[in-house]
């Protein structure tokens, strides 16, 4: 079950505030705290409870299980920060997995621009580190608020499908 289109407006506010301070954290510190992560991990829990954990939800748990075991040995490696794979873990207990694959190209295209945009910067600054570090959190966010936004934007149009059709005429 996809929990983004169907939670309470309140509750997905409170994820975006929480991706928004997962980006903000690992763009100035490269970390991800365990209470940022926790904090969208207990959001999903709070709308599995609102849908009344219904069987459906088992997709949900496999996304998040799946994100943990392979993103484990990429922080193993140092592909990624451990905050990374738990917030990504946890964003995984929102979505179903046709969700998740959106999630994750979204994620990985951010990632790519984001990585972009460090390089672009460190060579304008002539800065030659080869181990320069890059804040995926930034893309984790970027990329599940516009899975999320998609979402949102499909979920108002199926509320409400005459609207795009009764738009005040401008003159």
């Amino acid at each position: 079950m996809n929990l983004v289109t169907t939670s309470p407006t309140w509750l997905v506010i409170v994820l975006m505030l929480t991706l928004a301070a997962a980006a903000i954290e690992d763009a100035a510190r490269l970390r991800i705290s365990n209470l940022t992560c926790g904090v969208v991990f207990v959001t999903a829990l709070v709308a599995m409870a609102l849908h009344g954990f219904s069987l459906s939800l088992w997709q949900n748990a496999v996304v998040c299980i799946a994100i943990l075991v392979l993103g484990l040995p990429a922080f193993a490696a140092g592909w990624f920060g451990g905050g990374d794979v738990k917030l990504l873990a946890a964003l995984g207990l929102w979505l179903n997995l046709q969700a998740a694959l959106s999630l994750i190209a979204a994620v990985f295209i951010a990632g790519g621009v984001v990585a972009l945009l460090f390089i672009a910067v460190r060579l304008a600054r002539r800065d030659r580190r080869r181990n320069g570090r890059i804040p995926y959190g930034l893309a984790i966010a970027v990329g599940a608020v516009a899975t999320f936004g998609m979402q949102l934007h499909e979920r108002s149009i199926a509320q409400y499908p005459w609207q795009p059709y009764f738009q005040p005429h401008r003159a």
